[in-house]
């Protein structure tokens, strides 16, 4: 794996870890961590020994979004959709686009770009310290990279529009009850409960969990009729797969299935 000035990349049991390390700015992402942040998911999806993607950040905070003393170079004005554009919707788009499982580890605030760096991940385990935060109104900015998106969807447009209007910090156990996170557990258990449940993924049929996450992204779109048969050739697909031959197998001796991912 490669060496990064702004996170630390670790690999090991399966598992692809990605740590946002500026904590000395609660990990503020500035023009090289977004750079990094781009290359190292692009290392993750085309590794074969990453099944499983851990996205988390050092120190007390998981991200605080867009570092605003990161001033553009020649001193000029920053363009904010040059910065979206290039910066952080590939970004979302190699979340969202990873053939295996992304979970986000929120050890601490997610605020602003850093919150939709969360959401847009297939799972999130937090911190019962850590909260929500949406930033983007007290600078008088609209929600982005993909909060418009998520938020809705998650919550529901009159609790999406309170929480992105009024900036009103959502707690851990709050946000597991609007269901934006699947666990929340105590600052001790914290890392051990993450590594818990990415070594479950990362030792499952990782293909399959690729198939489920695009299926599930085009469900909420696609009608019916159309998932009816985007699913035919879906499972034709997983039907044909190492993975599948090894559950069946498994089932019929009685043992657990010892997956490869293919």
């Amino acid at each position: 794996m490669m060496n990064y000035e702004t996170l630390l990349v670790d690999v090991s049991d399966g598992i692809g870890t990605i740590t946002l390390n500026r904590p000395d700015v609660f990990n503020a992402a500035n023009e090289q961590l977004t750079t990094d942040l781009q290359s190292a998911l692009a290392v993750m999806h085309e590794s074969p020994d990453v099944r499983c993607v851990v996205l988390t950040g050092a120190g007390k905070a998981f991200c605080s979004g867009q570092d605003l003393k990161d001033a553009p170079s020649g001193g000029g004005k920053r363009s904010l959709r040059d910065s979206l554009e290039r910066r952080y919707n590939p970004i979302i788009r190699a979340m969202q686009q990873m053939p295996k499982p992304v979970i986000a580890g929120i050890n601490g605030v997610a605020a602003g770009a850093g919150l939709s760096l969360a959401l847009a991940a297939d799972l999130r385990v937090m911190s019962s310290s850590a909260r929500f935060v949406e930033a983007f109104i007290a600078i008088a900015l609209i929600p982005d990279s993909g909060a418009t998106w998520l938020y809705p969807r998650m919550m529901g447009y009159s609790r999406a529009f309170e929480f992105a209007t009024l900036n009103q910090p959502i707690t851990a156990e709050e946000a597991h009850r609007l269901g934006m996170v699947n666990a929340v557990v105590h600052p001790k258990a914290f890392r051990a409960s993450l590594r818990s449940l990415a070594l479950q993924y990362a030792q499952g049929p990782t293909q399959t969990y690729g198939f489920v996450k695009q299926l599930l992204q085009q469900g909420m779109q696609l009608s019916l009729s159309e998932m009816l048969d985007l699913e035919a050739d879906y499972q034709q697909r997983a039907g044909e797969s190492y993975d599948y031959a090894e559950g069946v197998q498994a089932f019929l001796e009685k043992r657990a299935a010892t997956f490869q991912g293919r």
